[in-house]
């Protein structure tokens, strides 16, 4: 039963590649039908007085990838960004400079899905309202993949619509670096990692890039 939450000193002892590995083994948990037990009255008990996260993970807003759980992870260990077609902007990126630079979290997870609607839009070049300039931020990953797959180019085609949700998620890793100087130095000197994966509906494995 976990009681605990994890505090800034073994947040603090963390590396990205334990965090990583923590990730990894929940997610195992996850597929195996056997996710930890907690106490969420003494965890929120605990919380009161500060949080100390050893990840972020900006997904898609998918009803059916419930973050937490897909990684086997207790009230105070992450830090969950969400948007639909799980890209960056200004603020999101904003948000991943917040919990790695301020509170010391140690690894960035970009998590696309299989099956993600946004994505499947943004191959059939969908205009409704503002869902128009959301999807702008992910064509440039459909239009990518169009040199190396074959058509038809839309949602039809899984070969394609795979092949997006890959590369969007590998798009959205380069933006960070991008759009963040802080992130791009935190990276290079080993404080932080940044990964990206794609969540598989049918067993919940995360299939890491």
């Amino acid at each position: 039963m976990r009681k605990d939450i994890l505090t800034a000193d073994a947040q603090a002892q963390l590396t990205p590649e334990l965090v990583l590995e923590n990730l990894k083994k929940g997610n195992s948990n996850y597929t195996n039908d056997s996710l930890t037990q907690t106490d969420n009255s003494s965890l929120r008990a605990a919380s009161e007085s500060g949080q100390a996260p050893q990840a972020i993970v900006l997904s898609c807003i998918d009803s059916r990838v419930v973050v937490e759980e897909v990684f086997d992870q207790a009230l105070g260990d992450i830090f969950v960004a969400r948007v639909a077609g799980n890209f960056v902007n200004t603020d999101i990126v904003a948000s991943m400079e917040y919990a790695c630079k301020v509170a010391g979290s140690k690894l960035i997870v970009v998590l696309g899905h299989e099956g993600c609607g946004a994505v499947k839009a943004a191959c059939d070049d969908v205009e409704l309202g503002n869902i128009t300039a959301l999807l702008s931020n992910i064509q440039p990953a459909v239009n990518s993949v169009k040199a190396t797959v074959e058509g038809p180019y839309d949602s039809g085609n899984t070969v394609f619509v795979n092949a997006s949700i890959v590369e969007n998620v590998s798009h959205t890793i380069t933006e960070i670096r991008s759009m963040s100087p802080i992130l791009s130095e935190l990276e290079a000197e080993g404080s932080i990692a940044i990964k990206g994966g794609v969540y598989q509906l049918a067993n919940g494995e995360v299939k890491w890039l």
